[in-house]
C-alpha cells in the first residue's frame, strides 16, 4: 500500500509502473481499479488498487 499519494492520473500511473495506459484503462473498465470521475470522465485512479492488481499479475506469472 502506498504511504503517500494514493490517487493519480492515468498518465502518472503509467509512468510510475511502466504500464501502457490502455492496460490500466482495461483494468479500470473491468472494475478492478477505483477512479474519481467528473462528468463521466476519469480524473484520477487509486494507486493502492493498481498496486494490488500488478502484484496479483506478477504472482500469476511466477507460477
Amino acid at each position: 500500500m502506498t504511504l503517500g499519494k494514493s490517487w493519480c492520473s492515468i498518465g502518472e500511473a503509467s509512468a510510475k509502473y511502466s504500464l501502457d495506459k490502455s492496460l490500466i484503462q482495461k483494468w479500470v473498465d473491468e472494475g478492478l481499479i477505483r477512479t474519481e470521475e467528473d462528468s463521466n470522465k476519469m480524473i484520477q485512479l487509486n494507486l493502492d488498487d493498481l498496486e494490488l492488481e500488478v502484484k496479483e499479475r506478477v504472482e500469476l506469472f511466477k507460477k
